[in-house]
């Protein structure tokens, strides 16, 4: 997963896919004048955490956000729906490391979108437990501590893309929810979502299994928004397109812009290992050596600092 997107990368960031050949489908409508249409497959995974044991989100509603309408409301009918759920579908995303839990199947119109907006059920007022809430590992009493978003349900949990959905194939996403980066502690015993902290991994589809890849972006120097990482596969296998792409983004902390990041694949065959991009406007492109991944394991490259361009 980015941590923090791909993941993207631990994106949701997510960074992971089964194999170069995308899956062909037939396009809604039919006829020639029919609008181009592709697939959106939605999962999440996780990456794990010291700090808690259990991260609950209860989710009504997953809709994609057109370029353009990033300020819609939720029930905007220009978001088109992903998953809806009459029982919102809870889901403790620490139980799903190395793990992809399937949200939705939906044909869209081929194009470009701009983030995936999951609507949360709300948080009762009153004495009744919270639906989307953290336990902490050291809290022996299980204490269910609740979760907010920065602005509340009412315009869900935002996980930033771009998005593109490809014409006539399954365009594969998921969403790289990192509790390590997702989770901001406010001082006053109450948690907030920080919704950077949850990537979007493109892939060619779901993985049954699967290692990551995973590292830390840097720059102590200057100032960085966003950066795409990308992962390719070099052996018998040489990609000019990547095996897994995300966006990460950048928070300062430690007196530096960074962004850790997981990108998931298939584990390493023989005569397959695996190279790892990032690119980011105003630096230098960044290859790493060429890395093995185990399946159910992490391959760290450790921190990834920035070089200024030119």
């Amino acid at each position: 997963m980015f941590r923090k997107a791909l993941s993207v990368l631990r994106v949701p960031t997510v960074l992971a896919a089964a194999s170069l050949a995308l899956l062909q489908i037939m396009g809604c409508g039919g006829g020639s004048d029919a609008p181009p249409t592709g697939t959106l497959r939605l999962s999440i995974t996780d990456k794990m955490s010291d700090d808690y044991k259990n991260v609950v989100i209860s989710i009504r509603e997953v809709r994609i956000v057109p370029a353009g309408k990033e300020n819609a409301q939720d029930n905007d009918p220009g978001l088109p729906v992903v998953a809806s759920f009459a029982t919102p579908r809870v889901i403790d995303v620490m139980q799903l490391q190395f793990v992809q839990q399937a949200l939705g199947d939906v044909v869209l119109p081929a194009g470009n979108y701009h983030q995936i907006r999951l609507i949360l059920a709300d948080n009762p007022n009153g004495q009744q437990p919270p639906v989307n809430y953290l336990v902490l590992k050291s809290d022996t009493a299980g204490t269910r501590i609740p979760l907010t978003t920065p602005s509340g349900q009412q315009s869900g949990l935002k996980v930033l893309g771009p998005i593109e959905i490809k014409t006539g194939i399954i365009n594969a996403l998921m969403i790289d929810f990192d509790p390590n980066t997702a989770i901001v502690p406010r001082g006053n015993g109450e948690y907030n979502f920080k919704p950077t902290g949850i990537r979007l991994v493109r892939m060619a589809d779901m993985l049954s299994e699967f290692g990551s890849i995973s590292g830390n972006v840097y720059s102590t120097f200057k100032d960085w928004s966003s950066a795409t990482v990308s992962v390719k596969r070099r052996g018998a296998v040489n990609d000019t397109d990547p095996i897994a792409a995300g966006r990460i983004f950048s928070s300062y902390t430690s007196s530096a812009w960074q962004a850790p990041f997981a990108a998931f694949v298939p584990a390493s065959a023989p005569t397959i290992s695996y190279k790892t991009f990032v690119l980011a406007n105003g630096f230098r492109l960044y290859s790493s050596s060429t890395v093995s991944v185990i399946k159910s394991q992490t391959t760290d490259l450790g921190p990834i600092q920035l070089v200024k361009y030119p």
